[in-house]
Formats: structure tokens, C-alpha cells, sequence
């Protein structure tokens, strides 16, 4: 009976394929349709986790220049499906079967149709090259081999045996990650010269990431905090890489002699009015005040800390980093602000019952952590203030005391601001700089900075006249 199993799993790891790409046999353990099918249920719960984003005229332009790319790739008759995800996060990724994903957080950073469709080509590269179905099946054949072994040596079920499989499946996988961007990044830069884009927009792509990693590591640097690693799309290459640039390269020999097209205008005019940074749906900032109409509140952290809106909280970060001020909700809280701040803070805090702005509040103050309760609307928003030493939290306190202090239900007059913030499109005038134009932007500290990343000019840059500038309004 063993052996009969062992031929069964035998049978099913020797399952191969011809990569569409090479030419050459891959070990799969799915077909196409399978691939297709298993894109089409993950796309379902991909727009549940995310929204669509809502402009038709976008998602229609972003689908037409994917589907240029597709028609060109070496999986020309495979149905593809490219969306436009409502988030401010930089990414774009790709699922089995032709399903490609691109956020509004990466499209506000690009400046040509040419750089958009090499964030696709590159993400098409992992369709045509069926990454994503190659490592599925390695990962379910280290499941298998386990299995095998398993009938031979019993002991290998045990935790030891788990430790060894998980370290024998990670060994398999660990060499896909950055053969399969390089790959992806080769394909995308020959789909790019089949349609006439400039395959150097795959390098142009790669520095506006690399840029903005640093202008974050820099950030993180005041704040005290580590810094946000890109890990999606191109990540795995350094600053100066050979293997790309000979890729491009052996693209640009191919390319046709038409003019490359870089269609800035056309994706300047694209990506007009499209929302920048948070969606109203997600709580608004405007010059470190947060608005947030569904749950109807308001408050104003200090305006010289950097504040990071996050799906789940919100987080304000003194210049050097000293003090991390958060609010969080809870939508069930038991008892009163006064008894919620004590089981918050611990019996050896001080506690203070106080009204905000007509609610009812407690503040709570301890050595390496201060701030206050507030009920609202039967729920309670924790504002609090945490350090690495006392000094950090006495320094601040004054701020923290306001921010708390400054929470309120949102009025008529401040709906207005729900708005969410726009991509904006103008021509440069001779004496303008980016200093200039970032005067009252509601980005904030980080303004200047903020429009050079999305305008290609980081780090010191400076608009020319008579050019189309990206401002955020």
C-alpha cells in the first residue's frame, strides 16, 4: 500500500509544462484554466479587501494601455483584467490568470503613460511567465515531498519534523523572489519596446521608488522610527543594477524606429482630480487637523509633528522622534471615561475627569505614558502619548494636554474639509519653485518634499517654465 502511494505523489510532482516565455518545461501542478480560475476567486477578495477605485475614466485609461502591453506579451489571448485600487498605498501586484492591480498611491507618483505601462509590464511579466503558479506548486511539493518522506520516517511528523519541513520548503522558495522581479523586469522592458514605449521607463520607475524610500528613511531618522521598506514592485533592486540595465538594453536594440512614446500629457490629463492620500472614507487631514465625518469627530495634533493616517490607527510623531501620540477606537467601551482611563493606565496613574467640548472625558497620566478618554456617540477614542522615558512625555505634555483637549464632534463649518485632497495639474511660471508652491499646502511639513516626489524632481529639483506641474489641492 505504501509503495501505491508513493507511485500516486510520484505522479502528481512529475507534472510539467512549456513556459510560455522560454519555451522550456516548468514544473506546474495546474492548468490554465486552473491558473484562470484560481485569479478569478482571489479577485473577489481582493475588492473586498480593497476598493475599486471609483473613476470610470481612469480605470478605462489604465485598462487601455494594459491592454496594449497584454496584446503584445507572450500570452496574447489570455483574457487579462487590470484595476485601479482605492488606496494610498504604493504597490502593484499581479494574480494568476491575468489579473493585474495598480493603486492610486503609486499612479500619483508616476509622470507618463510610458512609466505606467511599465509597472504593468512588469506585473503582465509575471502573468506570461506564470510566477505566481510556478511557486504554488513548489510550495505544494515541498508539502508532498514531506509527506513521502513521512512514510519512511515517521518521526518526521513530530515538531522536530514541522521545524525540518518548514526549513526544507523555504529553502525551495527562497531563490524565487528576485529571479522572478528580474525576470518580470526583462519581459516588461520587451513589452515595452513592442509597443513603442521606451523601455528605460522601467529604470525611471525604479529611482522615483528609490527616492521616496528615502525620503521616508529620512523621516524616520526625526521620528525615531524605523523606516517603511518598499516590498512590492521592484524592491529587490539595488540603486545601480547590471542585470536590469543590460536588460533594457537588449530591449532598446529592438525597438522600432518610431519615436518612443512617453505620453506625459495624456496621463497628466488620466490622472487629474484623482484623490491623493486618504479617501473621506478613511478620515481626512488638512494641516495635522483629522476629520472624519462617519464617526462625526474632529481634533488638531501639534503642527509641527509628522501624523500617518493607518487603516487602523492614527499616529502623530514629535520632531525628534521622542514621543509617539496615537488614537485608537473603541466601539463597546465599558463604563465611564474615569474607569476606562484607570483600567487603560493602571492603578498608579493619576486620573482626572474633565468635559470636552461637552463630552465626557478622562485624562490619565503615568511616568512613560500620558492622555485622555473620550466618549462620543457611545464609543471611546483613546488619545494616547507614549515614551521611552519620562522626560519625553514632560517635554510634550503641553501638546499632548491640547490634542486631547482639542477633540470635538465635527461642526457644519468644518464638513467642507471632508473633502479629500486632489492631484492638480498647472503650468509652471518663471520664478516658481516648489517652495513657493507648497506655501499653505495642506500636505504640511512635507509639502516641498511631497510635490517633488510626485513631480520626478527629488531631491532638489525645481520646475521650469512653461512645464505641467503636479500640485496637491
Amino acid at each position: 500500500m505504501r509503495f501505491l502511494i508513493l507511485g500516486f505523489l510520484i505522479s502528481m510532482i512529475a507534472g510539467c509544462a512549456q513556459n510560455p516565455v522560454t519555451g522550456s518545461n516548468d514544473f506546474v501542478m495546474m492548468s490554465e484554466s486552473q491558473e484562470i480560475s484560481i485569479g478569478r476567486q482571489n479577485d473577489e477578495q481582493i475588492k473586498k479587501q480593497y476598493k475599486v477605485y471609483g473613476s470610470k475614466p481612469l480605470q478605462d485609461y489604465v485598462n487601455s494601455v494594459g491592454q496594449r502591453i497584454a496584446k503584445r506579451s507572450h500570452r496574447p489571448d489570455l483574457q487579462y483584467h487590470f484595476t485601479v485600487l482605492d488606496t494610498p498605498d504604493i504597490n502593484a501586484f499581479a494574480l494568476p490568470g491575468g489579473y493585474v492591480y495598480i493603486t492610486r498611491g503609486i499612479l500619483a507618483y508616476l509622470n507618463s503613460e510610458a512609466e505606467l505601462a511599465a509597472v504593468l509590464g512588469h506585473e503582465i511579466g509575471h502573468v506570461t511567465a506564470r510566477h505566481g503558479v510556478r511557486q504554488q506548486s513548489a510550495a505544494q511539493a515541498a508539502n508532498i515531498g514531506l509527506t513521502i518522506a513521512s512514510l519512511f520516517v515517521p518521526q518526521i511528523n513530530t515538531m522536530g519534523g514541522s521545524n525540518l519541513s518548514n526549513l526544507v520548503g523555504g529553502a525551495l522558495l527562497s531563490g524565487y523572489g528576485r529571479e522572478h522581479e528580474l525576470e518580470a523586469d526583462r519581459l516588461g522592458a520587451e513589452y515595452l519596446s513592442r509597443t513603442d514605449y521606451d523601455p528605460q521607463a522601467i529604470i525611471t520607475v525604479i529611482d522615483v521608488l528609490k527616492n521616496q524610500e528615502l525620503q521616508d528613511a529620512r523621516l524616520a531618522k526625526q521620528e525615531g522610527r524605523e523606516a517603511r521598506r518598499y516590498h512590492g514592485l521592484f524592491a529587490t533592486h539595488p540603486d545601480n543594477d547590471t542585470r536590469l540595465k543590460q536588460a533594457v538594453g537588449e530591449a532598446e536594440k529592438n525597438t522600432s524606429a518610431h519615436a518612443h512614446v512617453e505620453g506625459r500629457r495624456e496621463f497628466l490629463a488620466a490622472t487629474e482630480g484623482m484623490v491623493f492620500n486618504d479617501n473621506r472614507e478613511q478620515g481626512i487631514l488638512r494641516n495635522n487637523a483629522f476629520y472624519h465625518g462617519e464617526l462625526g469627530i474632529a481634533l488638531q495634533f501639534p503642527k509641527t509633528w509628522q501624523v500617518h493616517n493607518l487603516p487602523a490607527s492614527l499616529i502623530a510623531i514629535s520632531p525628534q522622534g521622542a514621543v509617539q501620540l496615537q488614537m485608537k477606537l473603541d466601539e463597546s467601551p465599558a463604563g465611564t471615561p474615569v474607569e476606562y482611563a484607570r483600567r487603560l493606565a493602571g492603578n498608579d496613574a493619576k486620573i482626572t475627569a474633565l468635559n470636552v467640548h461637552g463630552l465626557p472625558a478622562a485624562l490619565f497620566d503615568r511616568p512613560d505614558s500620558s492622555g485622555g478618554v473620550i466618549f462620543s456617540n457611545k464609543q471611546a477614542f483613546i488619545v494616547q502619548a507614549k515614551s521611552k522615558s519620562r522626560d519625553g512625555v514632560l517635554n510634550h505634555s503641553e501638546e499632548i494636554l491640547d490634542t486631547v483637549k482639542s477633540f470635538h464632534t465635527i461642526t457644519d463649518d468644518e464638513r467642507p474639509l471632508l473633502k479629500p485632497l486632489c492631484l492638480q495639474m498647472i503650468t509652471a511660471h518663471s520664478g516658481d519653485t516648489f517652495a513657493s508652491l507648497s506655501k499653505n499646502s495642506p500636505l504640511g511639513q512635507s509639502a516641498e518634499n511631497y510635490l517633488r516626489l510626485i513631480n520626478a524632481k527629488y531631491p532638489d529639483g525645481e520646475p521650469q517654465p512653461g512645464e505641467l506641474v503636479k500640485l496637491v489641492r
